[in-house]
Order: structure tokens, then C-alpha cells, then sequence
């Protein structure tokens, strides 16, 4: 196996059965530290919970954009609901893409005098125009949140570390984003539907690429600096680690810079972010498990070295900190409503 990947691996979550365990946790140790991305076949999520949410992505952004806008996010202190094309930002500059960011549905228990971080947590903005919607999101979210816990069984073998130690990172609330990338106006132009970026909002990521195998985007980034396709494949998740875990393992584990590039084709994505708790200090993250990673360095130089990680880079104690301040530069509009006493900070503490 090289040490720098020219393509994803697939790992079918099948062999997790013995006597197949021994080589599935081989291939899956070789994906967590030599690349960060993966795909997994043989999920376990139910066929008709990925149907029934292709079947309503085209539905949903066909909504007229007025009724869009009645679930704005910038109505939302939680950063949840919809947000248009181009009201997103990464690496500074536009993303083309619109979206409705859906959560594990919780009640708004903020009060002044907690931490403004546990404001992130509350309910979902649904749509009343389809009654279908909120049934449909909130089964695929139950779905993946036990995909989500048994690959986590699965990562914690593969690395030799206790599985209720990473499980106690783990949030009460995990994130899903509905994506639609519009085609570009441009035969001549790819213009940038996400910027380059690690996963911020998440422990793992696990993506369900929901247009055909014809349509392309996603691509991530190998030691060498080369931007890597990672194509649709059928009945698959593309699954890749998130900044907190590259914290907690000490780099041994690293968070894989990946972009989206908008073509002449439309394109629908959804990743859903495993939560970790906001709690999380980086004292309490790179303490827990030193004993089995503390002999690696978390390095700063790598192909991705230039990407914003507040997290990564110890700017700030809480992982639930690092969140709102990425949240508050990702969508200003709403940092700006909600948030007036830390913008200035966090939106020009580069």
C-alpha cells in the first residue's frame, strides 16, 4: 500500500464479521492514516431512507424561493435552515452552492450566563409546504447517527484504542446538509462550489454523493498537493475524519483538505456530521489519549497547511468555541444578528 493515495479505498463494513474482521481493520487502519477518506459499502442504512431522501432533494430546492426564505437560516441562532447560493463562505471567497442544514431536533435551553457556544443547540426550521420533509430527515438522520456508532466501533479496533473513550466525545446533536450545487453558467468555467477545507463541524463525516456517477465535483488532497477525484459510486457513503479527531490522535489520524468544483451539471450532496461536544477542551482532547498517540506530533505542515482550523491550531479552548466562530465567518449575515459581542473577534482573528 503506498503512503500517499492516488484514490479512495472502499471498506466493506460486511467483513466486520470474524474471520473477515482481521483484514477489514488492516484496510481500515491503512484509510485513517494514510489518506483520511474512505468509502463504506455494506452500511447497514436501509435503501428506502436513502431513496426517500434522493426523492425529496429535488423537491425541496424546486420550492419557490420565497418559501425558501420563510426558513432562512439568518433567522436562526442555531445555524440551521436555508441559505441561498453564494450567502456561504470558505477559504474567503463565495461557495455556489444553496442548502438546508437540518439537526438532531432539540429544544433551544440557551440563557445568558451560559457558554454562547451551547447556543448552537435547538430546534429545526421545517418547511410546512411538504409535510413529508420532516419525516424523511429525521429518519435518515436517526439512520446515519447508528451508521455513525458503528463505525466508530469499527475506528476505535482499528487504532487499538477504548471505544467508550471516543464515544465520549460525542454530542447530542449531529448536523445534516441537504446541498444542491447549480450547473455553472459558463461551458468554459468550474467556479468554486465549496473552497478547500477541512471538516470543522464534526467528529466524522459520512457523505451520500446523491447525483449519477456522471456527475463529478468532489475531489481531495493527496501529500503531493494533487487534488484526487473521488467519484460516485452506488451504494456507498464517502466517509472522512473531522479536525477533532486529528486533535485527539495526535495527527496520527489527519483531517483531509477536500474541495467541491461546480460544472455544467447539477449536483446534489449530503453530509451529515457526527456531533462532538462542545465541551471538548484541547487540553482534555490531546490528554485522553496520549498514552496510546503521544509519541506522534501534531503537525502543521502538510499539503493542506494553509487551511483556517481555529481547533487544530489551539486558538481556542472549546471545541464548541471553534465551532461558533467557524459558523460566525462561514455565515455573517447571522453572526451579525446573533452574535454581536464576538464578531469582530472571531471574524478577524486570522
Amino acid at each position: 500500500m503506498t503512503s500517499n493515495f492516488q484514490s479512495i479505498p472502499i471498506i466493506d463494513l460486511s467483513l466486520a464479521e470474524s474471520p473477515t474482521r482481521p483484514e477489514l481493520l488492516k484496510q481500515l487502519h491503512y484509510a485513517l492514516t494514510q489518506v483520511g477518506f474512505l468509502y463504506v459499502s455494506s452500511h447497514g442504512v436501509p435503501r428506502e431512507a436513502i431513496q426517500d431522501l434522493k426523492d425529496l432533494l429535488p423537491r425541496l430546492f424546486k420550492l419557490d424561493q420565497g418559501t425558501k426564505e420563510k426558513g432562512a437560516l439568518h433567522n436562526s441562532p442555531h445555524f440551521l435552515g436555508y441559505s441561498h447560493v453564494g450567502s456561504e463562505m470558505t477559504a474567503g471567497a463565495e461557495d455556489k452552492r444553496e442548502q438546508f442544514e437540518f439537526a438532531t431536533e432539540l429544544p433551544n435551553i440557551w440563557r445568558e450566563g451560559r457558554p454562547l457556544y451551547e447556543r448552537l443547540k435547538g430546534p429545526n426550521q421545517w418547511p410546512a409546504e411538504d409535510p413529508q420533509i420532516q419525516n424523511v430527515i429525521e429518519s435518515y438522520i436517526y439512520e446515519l447517527t447508528q451508521l455513525g456508532e458503528r463505525f466508530l466501533t469499527l475506528v476505535a479496533d482499528a487504532l487499538s484504542v477504548p471505544a467508550e473513550t471516543l464515544f465520549s466525545f460525542l454530542s447530542d446533536q449531529h448536523r445534516l446538509k441537504l446541498v444542491h450545487y447549480p450547473p455553472s453558467d459558463s461551458p468554459d468555467s468550474a467556479g468554486q462550489g465549496v473552497g478547500p477545507h477541512k471538516d470543522s463541524s464534526g467528529w466524522w463525516t459520512f457523505l451520500l454523493q446523491a447525483s449519477p456517477p456522471h456527475v463529478k465535483g468532489l475531489q481531495a488532497l493527496n501529500k503531493d498537493g494533487e487534488w484526487i477525484d473521488i467519484p460516485v459510486i452506488e451504494d456507498t457513503f464517502v466517509v472522512n475524519i473531522g479536525q477533532a479527531f486529528e486533535v485527539v490522535t495526535h495527527g496520527f489520524c489527519k483531517a483531509t483538505t477536500h474541495r467541491v468544483s461546480s460544472g455544467l451539471m447539477e449536483r446534489y450532496s449530503v453530509p451529515f456530521f457526527q456531533g462532538v461536544r462542545g465541551t471538548l477542551t484541547k487540553e482534555e482532547a490531546l490528554g485522553t489519549l496520549k498514552d496510546y498517540f503521544g509519541a506522534e506530533k501534531l503537525s502543521k505542515v502538510d499539503a493542506g497547511a494553509h487551511i483556517d482550523s481555529a481547533f487544530l491550531c489551539g486558538k481556542y479552548d472549546t471545541w464548541g468555541e471553534s465551532q461558533l466562530r467557524t459558523k460566525i465567518r462561514s455565515h455573517r449575515d447571522v453572526g451579525r444578528k446573533f452574535y454581536t459581542g464576538v464578531f469582530d473577534q472571531y471574524v478577524n482573528d486570522n
